[in-house]
């Protein structure tokens, strides 16, 4: 069966969407003439960036790394925020510098040096790295000396909080050994070595503990 529509159905269609495009024109007009209309979104969007910003006290690191001759001046943490950018640059920084290889440092390990910086007295100085992250090749390599050594003259543990990157050795021109040395076991934050032969401090976010190896490591 076929239906008819009534020869008005089309003509009121086309009076009502008529009707409706203007009233759409006229409010678009209307919005274009009062303050801030159509920027609303705009606004939201604007305030969700500066909310996403974070704030609060700006933590620094400058460092400078004894075998790749490399240097870094970055703020890596702001507030409570670690920031991803700078902490890829740490990455790399603290890279293996024999395999190339990096990894993720643990965040805390950052702040440990900060709060030895601040500690010290020295947060505007250069923090030198000796050893940063090790892969576990390098790790045995130093362990053993490319095995013409053993473990106890090297000093270099199996098991070495470098190869999680929780660890970096330091020295802070300006303050001596034994300084460094006791101003970090004051944190009580990690582990700390004492190599006064060669000269550095091994700082970690490991377990508590201290060691002292007399002997001249190599690293």
């Amino acid at each position: 069966m076929n239906l008819r529509l009534p020869s008005v159905t089309r003509p009121l269609f086309l009076k009502r969407t008529l009707t409706t495009g203007l009233a759409l024109t006229a409010l678009s007009a209307a919005c274009l003439l009062m303050p801030g209309c159509g920027m609303r979104e705009t606004t939201m969007e604007a305030t969700q960036t500066v909310a996403a910003t974070p704030t609060g006290q700006k933590y620094e690191l400058k460092l400078h790394h004894l075998h790749t001759g490399e240097s870094i001046d970055v703020v890596y943490r702001v507030g409570n925020t670690y920031l991803p950018d700078a902490m890829d640059k740490l990455n790399h920084f603290l890279r293996d510098h024999r395999t190339e290889d990096q990894s993720h440092y643990d965040p805390k390990e950052f702040d440990l040096l900060h709060q030895l910086m601040a500690k010290l007295g020295k947060n505007d100085s250069v923090i030198d790295v000796v050893c940063g992250y090790r892969t576990p090749w390098s790790n045995n390599f130093l362990r053993t000396r490319g095995g013409t050594a053993s473990p106890a003259q090297t000093g270099v543990a199996k098991n070495s909080q470098h190869m999680q990157a929780k660890a970096i050795d330091i020295r802070v021109p300006g303050v001596t050994t034994a300084r460094l040395r006791d101003t970090a076991l004051s944190l009580h934050e990690g582990g700390v070595g004492y190599y006064p032969v060669s000269q550095f401090v091994h700082v970690d976010v490991g377990p508590v503990r201290q060691w002292t190896f007399a002997g001249a490591n190599s690293d």
